[in-house]
């Protein structure tokens, strides 16, 4: 997508800020961050003032707001660590929301070129997807693709995209035990390709580097999950795994398309895996349960909006995986929680 053909009226970049000077991410940014409006928030954790570059066209949340939006659900709901983007997607009201962690830079593409992350979101987010039949070449809707011989022509027409999910350079997403066992390994290979997400096939999102259509799926995209000990780094928090099956739930019912693949961003290396390790571990236990949980849970038709799904979501936690462990009723609650804080934003 050329960037005339973007409306630039219609997209808000979400950066969670997590380190007080972000005068080297934003300069690195700054071709494609200066076209948009920019909603920033400050890590409730993190003390003193935001460092941030002149030209920028931007709205700043700190802790003071958050604990104005949240008020009685202060205890219960918590922004803090990489968390506190999702209070950037509370507060937007764009159509399309692009969000990219503060360690990430641009990344170049095979040839050396700059990758214009925001561009190719919304590209992936403006173009049918195609999650019904599979399609050989990707996605067929990009430069140089098509339908391949078979695919039904009654799917061709697609349906809309609700989410993109952008990959990273050098330091691949990988989980704490993985990074501890290989601390060389790097994600060196830049693969040209976008490719739509099978329907009922559940995948680990990560908030790094994604794009979504806040009008569609913008209340399943909120933090509900907090492990009891986690901490404010990558390795140490799987919040965006679960928000990521359940935002893929809603899709599949809703009957809208997530895509993965480009944009890439370059990502820099932030904590220590093996200490994280420490914290994460009891969330790569509980996936064990929730994995087989989200793979079968399906929605009754009178769930018609991601507000409606994301509820029922949570009275399936609570009945079927809160029984076993309190951090799963914990979490139906938030869940439950956060849909009445997002229709109250709307209406404020």
């Amino acid at each position: 997508m050329s960037e005339t053909s973007i409306n630039h009226d219609e997209v808000d970049i979400v950066i969670g800020a997590l380190q007080l000077d972000l005068t080297s991410f934003m300069e690195e940014w700054r071709p494609v961050f200066s076209q948009f409006h920019l909603i920033i928030v400050q890590d409730p954790d993190l003390k003193g003032k935001l460092e941030i570059p002149a030209g920028f066209n931007f709205d700043l949340y700190t802790k003071s707001d958050i604990d104005g939006v949240l008020g009685s659900s202060s205890n219960a709901i918590s922004f803090s660590g990489y968390s506190c983007r999702y209070f950037g997607y509370l507060m937007s009201q764009k159509k399309y929301i692009i969000a990219i962690d503060d360690d990430c830079i641009p990344a170049k593409d095979s040839t050396g070129n700059f990758v214009d992350a925001v561009a190719q979101h919304m590209t992936n987010l403006s173009t049918p997807a195609t999650p019904f039949f599979f399609n050989t070449l990707y996605d067929p809707f990009c430069e140089g693709a098509d339908f391949v011989r078979g695919y039904p022509f009654s799917l061709r027409s697609g349906v809309d995209c609700g989410l993109s999910c952008g990959l990273w350079l050098n330091l691949a997403d990988l989980d704490a035990p993985t990074q501890a066992l290989k601390p060389e390994l790097r994600n060196n290979r830049y693969v040209d390709t976008v490719l739509t997400v099978p329907a009922r096939t559940m995948m680990p999102v990560s908030g790094i580097n994604i794009g979504f259509n806040r009008e569609l799926v913008g209340p399943a995209l909120l933090p509900a999950f907090r492990l009891a000990k986690e901490g404010n780094l990558r390795w140490e928090t799987v919040e965006d795994i679960w928000t990521g099956m359940c935002v893929k739930v809603v899709c599949d019912h809703l009957r809208l398309g997530v895509k993965s693949g480009l944009p890439y961003v370059w990502r820099k290396e932030r904590g220590n895996a093996i200490e994280s390790l420490k914290k994460e571990w009891e969330g790569v236990k509980l996936m064990e349960d929730v994995v087989p949980f989200f793979q079968s849970l399906r929605l009754s038709t009178s769930a018609a909006t991601a507000e409606d799904c994301v509820s029922e979501i949570a009275a399936a936690v609570k009945v079927q995986l809160a029984p076993a462990n309190p951090i799963f009723a914990r979490a139906a609650e938030n869940m439950v929680e956060l849909v009445k804080l997002w229709k109250r934003a709307r209406t404020q």
